[in-house]
């Protein structure tokens, strides 16, 4: 329970470190949010209307302290652009990022674990080779590229899937398999030289020699103690993708966060941009808080609050 609470008050530090951090940085960035809604052919007067209507005339420091009592009583203003709630906003998007985020770190578990054992049972094999050379090649490709690729085959050349959109299942398709491509080329190589260094290590070899099954020496011991370092990163990996796939979801048109924090910018929508860093923190906490919480799941041997120190 002490660990919980330490953790927790971690989490809660990081958050408000981070949005804290964000709003200073918005403010110090380019551009002018009255000008961004009021138009660019607003006058002075309509100018300093729109920044008096949201507090925009204020000090710096006014401003924080007003950003302040609004994220203690959880409402952090009201969406220049959509004129509703940001908080309201962020939330109605968030599902269809949990969506892709969920389906593609599936995907990518479902090919990268076997794929990443398979690579190491033939360790500098030429097979082990090319795989492991295919694999970097797809972290090296950057999304939007690849996204483009599978776009410009299976929804032009043949259409089969949607372009953009998530009007049915089918829309989800390319989307997922764009994101998990680099996640498949990350994990594999992870679960490859994980399992490969306990393929090789003495007690298998005893195990071995007692006639215990290579089925068994593989998925019940090496993965065994591969299972931490393998689930901590697909914890990560999902941590990361749920503040949004920002390129995939420009590309693809999907109706996420990412492509919301990016109208957001352009508009410097500043409460738009901080509700959408405090939900995003918050589950990108609460997803590590998960993981490590799983650790004596997944061998019995950890403690909570040394798996970390570990």
């Amino acid at each position: 329970m002490t660990y919980i609470v330490k953790r927790l008050g971690q989490g809660v530090l990081t958050v408000f470190l981070t949005v804290s951090t964000v709003f200073i940085l918005i403010r110090l960035a380019p551009g002018n949010p009255a000008v961004a809604y009021a138009g660019p052919l607003a006058t002075s007067a309509q100018l300093a209307q729109v920044r008096k209507q949201f507090g925009l005339d204020q000090p710096l420091i006014v401003q924080y302290g007003t950003f302040i009592r609004q994220l203690l009583s959880g409402n952090l203003g009201t969406s220049y652009s959509f004129q509703a709630p940001a908080i309201q906003v962020v939330l109605e998007r968030l599902p269809f990022t949990l969506t892709l985020a969920f389906a593609s770190i599936l995907l990518a578990a479902i090919v990268s674990i076997p794929l990443g054992v398979w690579m190491a049972r033939r360790t500098d094999t030429k097979k082990e080779l090319g795989v492991n050379v295919v694999s970097i090649a797809g972290q090296s490709m950057p999304d939007f590229w690849t996204g483009i690729l599978l776009l410009s085959v299976f929804a032009v050349v043949f259409p089969i899937l949607p372009a953009s959109g998530f009007a049915t299942w089918a829309g989800l398709v390319l989307p997922t398999v764009t994101v998990a491509i680099l996640q498949v080329a990350l994990i594999s190589r992870l679960v490859r030289r994980e399992m490969a260094a306990n393929l090789a290590a003495p007690y298998l070899t005893i195990a071995r020699s007692r006639g215990v099954s290579e089925r068994a020496l593989t998925w019940k011991y090496a993965m065994g103690n591969s299972a931490i370092p393998v689930f901590t990163a697909l914890g990560t990996r999902f941590a990361a993708m749920l503040n949004g796939v920002v390129v995939v979801e420009v590309v693809f048109g999907w109706p996420g966060v990412g492509s919301l924090i990016v109208r957001a910018l352009a508009t410097r929508d500043y409460p738009l941009i901080q509700a959408t860093v405090l939900i995003t923190a918050l589950l990108a906490v609460a997803v590590q808080l998960v993981v490590d919480l799983a650790y004596p799941l997944l061998d019995p041997r950890v403690r909570l609050g040394k798996a970390s120190a570990s």
